[in-house]
């Protein structure tokens, strides 16, 4: 391969027009950083790669038309030969007829993504589409800037959790196992004898400090987000949590001039977050990853002027005067004139000792994204039915040598999306296990084996492989009981129910309680948390948005107008 180079972009299409023009814009914006290889048939793209050195590919660019009938059957076909590349489907504008094959293929997870062939130099529609793409290939490949260096133990529960945690952050990070000749060199190179790992070093900074074992406010301190709040200031809204709702909230609160303040225990996007494609978004036609969505939304809410508030958790609420206390896990509070409880759920345990002891061994808890690449040649097991189970299915059959999907229902019908549903289905190595459950499990550094009880024969099976857990959620509001009505299961009661008898405590005033308010007035929860919602992005959002106009309406009521972005002063 030619030196400088960093890997190629392949076009393959009979018809030449399109092929010409889009060979001629690649080369002209990309040409310096990827090889551009143009072919007219795919069997002659071996002899073209191997020409350059066979480089890693970064995008298939297939044409599908008049002229290329079979073009997504041929990008199928050169796919399986380089599935770590995305594959585009090249089109002329104003080709309708290849709308209906293109969604379906798209549904089907054959195909990653569609582009308009340019129709003219700097074609900036075209050169943004392709540069969405080579932005998501590189994420996958995990390579790029190293703002950040780990060195540690590939399955150490508490690298692993950093890991998580900075890839959820989109902090650009290098890892690297401490036994490996870079790992070795790395420490060697920090004058590290007797490390406790993980190390971490903070590339990024002017000093480069270098934390060894570090908790996550070590971690948030050396990043500058320990950042001191003023005790004296008392903030229109205090949204809890910075998953869909919580951000949702806060785009909109800043955004109208409310003085807003997230906090937030770990990373912004909750379980979405972690979810690595979302195709049933509204706006993103070709799908986009949770952790992109989110961190997007975050980057709004904070150029509109909210205050992130982060690696801190709520752990208690009281109310005096109108104003809302809350307590937190540093020993500091915080006071708002209303409050939104975004906190959204937690993973449900699967409540099996053997299996609890070799969480982030072998037994991963959520879609653990960072984790996909280590499963290459690995027989992957996903517990759980619904959309979060089935993304990270999709998502691990890219690596895994095979992926199973274990759901304690008869089928996928009830509780994933059906677009989902067609994806695995097509995919031709996972495959869906109905009415199975995983019982128990053996291992002492890694999860060696497990076992899977045929919930209808009582038939138990002995399996090999690595096990993701996405097998429901409960709620983040143990800390509010007693101080907020929550339903059986601990999700928080708002709206009309609170006025069901024997809730414990009532509903205080004599006016309605607000569609999303808990039986605190001016307290509202919204997203996962609150009882009865519908587990989706696009709910937990347009919750949080419609939980602002509910604030506006407390405010109002409480005779306060809003502060214009800085914090009232109590």
């Amino acid at each position: 391969m030619a030196e400088g180079y960093n890997a190629a972009l392949v076009v393959v299409c009979r018809d030449e027009t399109p092929r010409l023009a889009t060979v001629r814009e690649l080369k002209r914006r990309y040409g310096g950083d990827y090889v551009v290889i143009a072919c007219m048939r795919p069997e002659d793209v071996p002899a073209a790669l191997a020409a350059w050195g066979d480089p890693p590919v970064a995008a298939l660019l297939g044409g599908f038309g008049d002229e290329d009938p079979d073009g997504l059957a041929v990008l199928r076909s050169l796919h399986t030969r380089h599935p770590a590349s995305l594959a585009v489907a090249l089109i002329r504008w104003g080709a309708w007829q290849t709308a209906r094959p293109i969604f379906e293929a798209l549904t089907l997870g054959q195909l990653d993504r569609w582009v308009y062939a340019p129709e003219e130099q700097a074609d900036e529609d075209f050169n943004r589409a392709v540069a969405e793409v080579l932005d998501e290939w590189s994420t996958r490949r995990g390579a790029g800037r190293e703002a950040v260096v780990m060195i540690g133990e590939r399955w150490s529960p508490r690298a692993q959790h950093l890991r998580d945690q900075m890839n959820r952050n989109r902090i650009p990070l290098g890892f690297y196992e401490a036994d490996s000749e870079r790992g070795q060199a790395l420490l060697q190179g920090l004058e590290l004898d007797s490390p406790r790992l993980p190390v971490v070093v903070m590339r990024f900074h002017p000093e480069r400090p270098v934390l060894q074992d570090p908790t996550d406010l070590e971690v948030a301190e050396a990043f500058g987000l320990f950042e001191p709040l003023d005790p004296s200031a008392v903030y229109d809204v205090v949204v809890v949590g910075a998953g869909p709702a919580g951000l949702g909230a806060s785009v909109y609160a800043a955004s109208e001039g409310l003085s807003t303040l997230v906090l937030e225990a770990e990373a912004v996007g909750g379980q979405a977050g972690t979810s690595s494609m979302i195709r049933n978004y509204p706006g993103f036609p070709t799908g986009i990853s949770g952790n992109r969505l989110a961190f997007s939304s975050y980057q709004q809410a904070w150029a509109f002027g909210s205050t992130f508030h982060f690696m801190r958790y709520a752990q208690g609420l009281r109310s005096e005067d109108g104003v809302h206390h809350l307590a937190l896990s540093d020993g500091t509070s915080v006071c708002g004139r209303t409050v939104i409880l975004a906190l959204g759920a937690a993973w449900r345990r699967i409540g099996v000792p053997e299996l609890e002891e070799l969480a982030g061994r072998g037994v991963f808890y959520g879609a653990a994204v960072s984790e996909a690449p280590a499963m290459r040649g690995r027989h992957v097991f996903v517990v759980g039915g619904g959309n979060s189970a089935g993304q990270a299915a999709v998502h691990l059959s890219r690596y895994a040598d095979r992926v199973t999907l274990l759901v304690r229902r008869d089928g996928l019908a009830e509780t994933m999306s059906d677009y989902l549903i067609r994806e695995l289905a097509a995919l031709p190595n996972v495959d869906v296990r109905p009415r199975a459950q995983v019982v128990s499990g053996r291992g002492t550094e890694f999860l060696e084996s497990f076992t899977v009880r045929d919930l209808d024969s009582g038939e138990e099976t002995e399996e090999e492989g690595v096990l993701f857990l996405l097998i429901g959620s409960e709620p983040r509001t143990d800390w509010l009981a007693g101080t907020l009505a929550r339903d059986r299961w601990g999700f928080l009661i708002t709206g009309s129910a609170l006025t069901a008898p024997d809730l414990d405590p009532a509903w205080p005033l004599d006016r309605p309680p607000g569609l999303l308010e808990t039986s605190t007035p001016g307290v509202f929860a919204a997203g996962d948390t609150r009882s009865g919602s519908v587990k989706r992005v696009a709910s937990a959002v347009g919750e949080g948005a419609l939980a602002i106009t509910l604030v506006h309406a407390h405010l109002a009521s409480l005779r306060l107008t809003p502060s214009g972005g800085a914090a009232h002063r109590g």
